[in-house]
């Protein structure tokens, strides 16, 4: 299996699976090391206060079993930080490692996923894993496949953060639309005003309150929905991107769609902006006496220009579809048998991965955005431009 890793200069490897450890159980073991995710982050610079506590904080975010939206799949996501820190919590510059443990490994869920490991279930990967794969195919609760995977994300993208919180550079998501149900336009400064004060995590408080309802009725009748998430990088410098193939914009795409639940994206005004005229969609530019540099009277382009941050707000909005497995029942194919069924899966899943998925795109987009400003200062350090230009 290729593509386990994301970044360039800062970079994030990860592996582990949705049920990992759960057929390495030993006795001689400490059940912290039966299994689980792995994170590994490259160039990490040293002098970076670190420590478990600061990246918990993250993985809370998207833990399961916390709420009456979640999976009732109860892991508790105990991050144990392994290398790259040393004295005082300060990283060395090593690469930092560090360990997620899978603890709801029970051997009765694993056997029920068994029942259904030559099924193949609607909207997930296995039809493509097995093909890829054969009969090494990872059955247990969709492997490499699952949702679970993206914790070791998060913990990649908490280091990130730790980085880009020295620079001033702020990464906020949130939910703004779950099955139709939309909330209004969010500033900066209310998206971290409200942020996390409801267990959908949206900012506008009174259409929370809706989409939460929504999603308790259409949990009730043992169905899923989807929705969309937004992103705002806030405090991002002019001048990251590298044209032609790893635009700003493209990067952090790549990021994002990585992610499997995400199926689309937009960047600021995005497919809106087919819809306009030129002189419609251009965001005027303006020198502000205020900040002593260019600004933009409007953001329509979503902070990037030419694959290049232009200082305004990073603006994105991801589709993400609903949830896969669902108890309804589903017409699908048996790969052992090469006959066509019916089943309703019993398993753990989210009404909506919604509540859970918006703390996976700030990682990614941090990890984007600390590795384009590792390539942009790099570049700049050993290039003879006239200093004016960091000024306008």
């Amino acid at each position: 299996m290729f593509g386990n890793s994301f970044g360039r200069l800062f970079r994030v490897t990860t592996s582990g699976e949705s049920y990992a450890g759960g057929f390495r159980k030993n006795k001689n073991l400490p059940r912290e090391l039966y299994g689980g995710l792995l994170t590994i982050v490259d160039g990490v610079p040293p002098g970076i206060k670190l420590t478990s506590e600061f990246i918990q904080e993250e993985l809370d975010k998207r833990r399961p079993g916390q709420s009456r939206l979640d999976t009732p799949r109860k892991e508790k996501d105990r991050v144990y930080i392994i290398s790259g820190v040393m004295e005082d919590d300060y990283t060395t510059g090593a690469p930092v490692g560090m360990l997620i443990p899978n603890v709801d490994i029970a051997d009765e869920e694993i056997e029920n996923h068994r029942r259904y490991k030559d099924l193949i279930r609607p909207g997930q990967a296995a039809y493509t894993y097995y093909k890829k794969y054969g009969q090494y195919n990872d059955w247990a609760g969709a492997g490499r496949a699952s949702g679970r995977e993206t914790a070791a994300r998060v913990a990649g993208g908490a280091v990130a953060k730790a980085v880009l919180d020295r620079l001033g550079i702020d990464v906020i998501s949130y939910v703004s639309e779950v099955h139709g149900i939309k909330c209004s336009p969010v500033t900066y400064e209310t998206a971290k005003q409200n942020y996390r004060k409801n267990e959908i995590n949206c900012p506008d408080l009174e259409k929370a309150q809706e989409m939460i309802k929504e999603l308790l009725r259409i949990k009730e009748e043992g169905d899923s929905c989807g929705g969309i998430v937004e992103i705002i990088a806030h405090g991002v410098p002019t001048g990251l991107g590298e044209p032609v193939f790893d635009k700003l914009s493209a990067v952090i795409a790549h990021g994002l769609m990585s992610i499997g639940a995400i199926k689309g994206l937009e960047f600021g005004a995005g497919f809106a902006l087919a819809g306009l005229k030129g002189s419609e969609s251009n965001d005027t530019p303006y020198y502000d006496e205020n900040s002593g540099r260019v600004r933009f009277k409007t953001n329509k382009a979503g902070g990037i220009l030419g694959g290049i941050s232009n200082g305004e707000e990073i603006r994105i909005r991801a589709a993400v579809k609903p949830t896969p497995t669902i108890p309804k029942i589903q017409e699908t194919v048996d790969v052992n048998k090469l006959c066509n069924t019916k089943v309703s899966f019993k398993s753990r899943n989210d009404p909506s991965i919604l509540p859970r998925i918006y703390p996976v795109c700030e990682a990614m987009v941090r990890i984007a955005i600390l590795d384009a400003w590792y390539m942009a200062k790099g570049y700049r350090s050993v290039s003879d431009i006239d200093h004016k230009w960091d000024t306008l």
